[in-house]
């Protein structure tokens, strides 16, 4: 009886606990957020952009609607954030990691641009596939 209660208990205990691949997975992703922010903030949006799937199919949601494609995205962030100024600090807050498949997460979070021409921020929901053994944003919708 003593042994079933014990792997009882052990089973509660792991089952609770994210499966190790899972938190390898989440701890990869995470640094491709700060690869993001630390890109952003030294005024580089080519670096920032290593994140994204570099094909025609990326997906981009923003207030101005759909943007299609890796070089159209990187083309509007130009655009909009033309200098350090318009770029300002960058901040994120992850809030939620949702595993998909297993070369597949949704994650959800908030985003902060810290700027001396006023602040910005945000939230933002990103599916993040595993491509070619990286991880990448196939997608992401910032608001």
């Amino acid at each position: 009886m003593r042994s079933f209660v014990i792997i009882i208990a052990l089973f509660a205990l792991t089952a609770q606990l994210p499966a190790r691949g899972q938190s390898n997975d989440v701890a990869r992703i995470k640094a491709l957020m700060d690869t993001q922010t630390r890109a952003w903030n030294a005024g580089d949006i080519e670096g920032f952009m290593t994140t994204y799937w570099r094909s025609d199919s990326l997906l981009f949601i923003g207030k101005k609607g759909l943007t299609y494609g890796w070089q159209a995205t990187l083309e509007n962030y130009k655009k909009n954030y033309p200098d350090k100024t318009a770029m300002g600090t960058l901040t994120f807050d992850l809030l939620e990691f949702k595993k998909m498949a297993a070369d597949a997460y949704f994650v959800v979070g908030k985003w902060t641009l810290t700027r001396t021409i006023g602040d910005l921020s945000g939230h933002f929901s990103l599916v993040i596939r595993k491509i070619g053994g990286d991880w990448k944003i196939t997608a992401d919708h910032s608001s």
